[in-house]
């Protein structure tokens, strides 16, 4: 990944929800551009930080093992809305609620809010897909431990 859109995984509860934060800094190289006068966070770096949080509940849920690992996939991203703007100094807080899976494929509600004003929400889906890649494996793995970092009882990294 070149943008990791999540910084911290604060809750989880195993194949149920996820919850994280995103800090929004002007440092970032997108808010040099997304508007040189006026920095926001665009629509589409808040999906992504929500599919990643949403990834990790979802390969939590399904690699109990360490055989058969799949990895999460975006493949739709459906009824997203967006409610104001989210800038620099701004902390998002992202929800990631597990709602339905098939055997290759899974839907999760997600929602982003800062100040517990709602910011995003829609339902993102991913196919599962078994990637044999040690650099896939080896960065998740790195990834996931920044992410839940001080979390209790953080579900094995697979």
């Amino acid at each position: 990944m070149r943008y990791f859109l999540l910084d911290r995984i604060t809750e989880i509860h195993l194949g149920e929800t996820a919850t994280g934060l995103k800090a929004i800094s002007y440092t970032e190289s997108i808010m040099q551009d997304h508007f040189p006068d006026f920095p926001v966070l665009p629509g589409a770096m808040i999906i992504e930080g929500l599919a990643q949080l949403a990834g990790f509940l979802l390969e939590a849920k399904v690699n109990t093992s360490d055989e058969n690992i799949k990895r999460a996939l975006l493949c739709q991203v459906d009824k997203m809305k967006f409610r104001g703007i989210s800038i620099p100094g701004d902390v998002l807080t992202y929800k990631a609620t597990f709602m339905s899976q098939l055997t290759d494929a899974a839907k999760i509600k997600v929602e982003a809010s800062c100040n517990g004003e709602q910011r995003a929400s829609g339902i993102i889906t991913f196919s599962l897909m078994a990637i044999d890649s040690e650099n896939v494996k080896k960065q998740r793995q790195d990834v996931y431990k920044v992410w839940t970092r001080g979390l209790e009882n953080p579900p094995e990294y697979r």
